[in-house]
């Protein structure tokens, strides 16, 4: 078999998707700066503005995911995940040297392109995984999106438990993992993970739903796995090193889906001598029937016919219609979607760079709890939301953005919880935090697909996490460190802390409003763009009819 026949099976196509969910498990390194982050406040004395601001310039990294972007339309998926590999392992390499003594502190502002590179390294990843695979599986891009942004989550917790359970936490150990494991699973990838034709038939469509639920629970498995070993207290070395095993071994279980392929393959070969292989062009169906079809078929008319149609060419773009970047930015749904996103993840990316002051600032002596809670509901929240959005975007044709205003208004409540700093609300604000970002996360990223298309979704995408570097820099950068500096007290090395519930209740009370704000522009959105998921569920209808009868 070629490998051209082999990418293009069903056995390759998941084996590819497995590859794309291990990326996943390995990409969310972004979130772990909480983990290590004392480390580096005490080796190079820095003031919690300093800190803040080291943070912001790993998010900063993701700015420059518009370079990722606009190679994703020339560049292969294998190319792609090489520069992200190789980026990450230099970034987070360079960290490792500093923290575990192997070289001597460098000046401040190295340190901030090194944290940058760390950052960018994963645009790289997630444009290769999320453009690639939501081409290959275009019917069902809720789940999709859903599970792979749900490993993202959980591959915060899968890097602290297993650090935790086999190096006692060690900030230097952590390093090193973000270093070589990304990059190692990042090679593995390259070999399996290419654009491929999507399902073309409803039985196909149908067994891609099947395999999506086993994965589904396999991620839900891991998640309660890994939180049960959470909040189950102190382990030993040994019950530690099974549980890194066994975490390993759940890792690898998807590839049970392909395995089962080649298997039912294997079985009908005897009986199928001509298998039915789909040609090499990717072809972009779009959400909506009609007039891109007409234009083909007008075109080969005569010459008269053909200025018509160049005419058409040049017409507005609809909302749900393929999109440029330049035209995306021209309408209002855009800036509101990229909006209403800087209120949900830039308050949520400024509790997690700060969990480990919040922590301390509470009494807490070991932050990597609540790392690991933010994490694992994150990846309750983004495995969720996509299944239940597109689910309900099939039964009854519900926008998908009224998920973002739930998310949005559960994450105001959230943070006027932890303002309050009763006992246990750092635990559950985690959570909440955790849940709602997931959310966010998994229902923008589709959303923006079903307004401005699949043609160029891999700029808009990059464009879209925009907000995320300046998320960071507007809410942990300037908000929580100028308002933490207000109220900390100098320390003898040049740096300065802060104990007390007063240190960040402000900073949480600003942010609350800020969801508030974000939640109106959900709710516009969710109004805007009801005609669009009308007209998706109309279309999806008729083709399961026009299915049924033929």
């Amino acid at each position: 078999m070629s490998f051209e026949v082999f990418y293009s099976s069903p056995v390759g196509k998941w084996l590819g998707f497995v590859a794309a969910v291990w990326v996943q498990a390995i990409s969310g390194n972004n979130y772990t700066f909480s983990n290590y982050s004392d480390a580096l406040k005490s080796l190079m004395a820095l003031t919690q503005l300093q800190l803040n601001n080291l943070s912001v310039s790993k998010d900063v990294g993701k700015a420059f995911g518009i370079l990722a972007g606009l190679a994703s339309d020339r560049l292969s998926t294998p190319v792609i995940l090489l520069i992200g590999g190789i980026e990450g392992f230099i970034g987070y390499g360079v960290q490792w040297l500093v923290v575990s003594g192997t070289i001597k502190p460098l000046p401040y502002w190295i340190m901030c392109i090194f944290l940058c590179m760390g950052g960018n390294s994963t645009t790289w990843m997630n444009t290769a995984i999320l453009v690639t695979c939501i081409r290959n599986f275009r019917k069902n891009r809720g789940p999709v999106t859903g599970i792979l942004k749900g490993y993202v989550g959980l591959s915060t917790a899968i890097f602290t438990d297993i650090c935790s359970a086999l190096f006692a936490s060690d900030p230097s150990t952590f390093l090193l993992l973000l270093a070589v494991v990304p990059f190692t699973v990042c090679l593995t990838a390259i070999v399996f993970l290419r654009e491929i034709p999507p399902s073309s038939t409803n039985a196909e469509e149908k067994e891609e739903v099947k395999h999506f639920g086993v994965i589904n629970i396999i991620a839900v498995i891991i998640a309660v796995y890994l939180l049960v070993f959470d909040i189950s207290g102190p382990h030993g070395k040994v019950f530690s090193q099974i549980f890194a095993a066994i975490l390993l071994v759940l890792l690898g279980s998807p590839l049970l889906i392909p395995i089962y392929l080649m298997v039912k393959r294997f079985i009908r070969a005897n009986s199928e001598n001509n298998l039915d292989v789909e040609g090499n062009n990717i072809i972009a169906e779009p959400l909506l029937l009609g007039e891109e079809t007409v234009k083909k078929e007008v075109v080969v008319v005569e010459e008269n016919v053909v200025a018509v149609v160049e005419v058409e060419e040049k017409r507005p773009r609809v909302i749900g219609e393929d999109h440029t970047i330049f035209e995306a930015m021209r309408t209002l749904d855009f800036w509101i979607l990229f909006v209403s996103f800087l209120c949900g993840v830039g308050t949520g990316l400024a509790v997690m760079n700060n969990l480990g002051q919040m922590g301390l600032a509470l009494g807490y002596t070991d932050v990597s709890i609540f790392v690991s809670l933010t994490s694992i509901w994150g990846f309750f929240g983004r495995i969720i939301s996509g299944s239940v959005s597109e689910y309900f975007i099939k039964k009854a044709a519900v926008p998908r953005p009224i998920w973002n205003a739930a998310s949005q208004i559960l994450m105001a409540v959230g943070y006027i919880f932890l303002a309050m700093a009763l006992p246990g609300s750092l635990y559950i604000g985690s959570i909440v935090v955790g849940i709602c970002y997931g959310v966010r996360l998994a229902i923008s990223v589709p959303t923006a697909s079903e307004l401005f298309g699949l043609k160029y979704y891999g700029l808009i995408y990059n464009v879209l996490i925009l907000n995320l570097p300046l998320g960071s820099f507007l809410f942990s950068g300037l908000l929580a460190g100028l308002l933490y500096n207000a109220q900390a007290t100098k320390t003898a090395g040049g740096g300065n802390t802060c104990v007390g519930a007063h240190c960040y209740k402000l900073v949480f009370i600003v942010m609350s409003i800020t969801c508030i704000v974000g939640f109106g522009l959900d709710i516009l959105l969710t109004i805007r763009t009801k005609s669009l998921y009308a007209k998706i569920y109309a279309s999806r209808k008729a083709k399961k009819t026009s299915t049924v009868l033929s």
